[in-house]
C-alpha cells in the first residue's frame, strides 16, 4: 500500500462505495428521470447512487489525512458462513416457513463470530425469530407462512 494512504480501511471502503454509487448512476441513465414531484424509475437509484458516491469520495479523501489501522486478513470462513446462512434463508423460506428461515440465517451468521457460544447463538436466533414473526406476520400482516409445507403448515 502506498505510503501516502494513511488509513487503508477508509480508502478501500471509499473505493467500494464510489464504484457502487457510480454503477447505480450509470445503470439509472437508461430510465427516465422524472422530477422531484413526479419521480421516474431512475430518480431514486440516481440520487442514492450519487449520495453513496459522495460518501465514498469523502472516505477516500479522509484516508489521505487521518491515521488508521491496516487492513486485516481476509475472513474466508466468516464470509462462507454468512453467505451460506443467506442462501439457506432463500431455500427454506417457502418450504420451511419464516421460523426455520430466520432461525437458520441468524444462527449461521452468529457462528461466523470468533466469540460464538451456542447458548447465546440459539437465544439470539430464537429472539429474532419471534420478533420477525411478530412484526412481519402479526403486525404487518404479510402473507408469509410461519411454518411452511415441510411442517404441514
Amino acid at each position: 500500500m502506498p505510503s501516502f494512504i494513511r488509513h487503508p480501511k477508509d480508502f478501500w471502503t471509499g473505493i467500494i462505495f464510489l464504484c457502487i454509487g457510480l454503477a447505480a448512476i450509470i445503470i439509472g441513465r437508461d430510465y427516465s428521470m422524472g422530477t422531484a414531484g413526479k419521480m421516474g424509475p431512475a430518480y431514486f437509484p440516481t440520487i442514492l447512487g450519487g449520495l453513496l458516491a459522495l460518501i465514498g469520495l469523502v472516505a477516500v479523501g479522509r484516508s489521505f489525512f487521518i491515521e488508521g489501522e491496516p487492513i486485516g486478513k481476509f475472513a474466508v470462513k466468516e464470509l462462507v458462513l454468512i453467505l451460506t446462512g443467506v442462501l439457506l434463508f432463500g431455500f427454506t423460506i417457502r418450504g420451511g416457513g419464516l421460523v426455520l428461515a430466520v432461525f437458520s440465517v441468524i444462527l449461521f451468521s452468529a457462528f461466523a463470530s470468533t466469540k460464538f457460544k451456542w447458548t447465546h447463538g440459539v437465544a439470539l436466533a430464537a429472539g429474532m425469530t419471534a420478533f420477525a414473526v411478530l412484526v412481519f406476520v402479526k403486525l404487518l400482516g404479510l402473507p408469509i407462512a410461519i411454518f411452511g409445507p415441510w411442517f404441514g403448515g
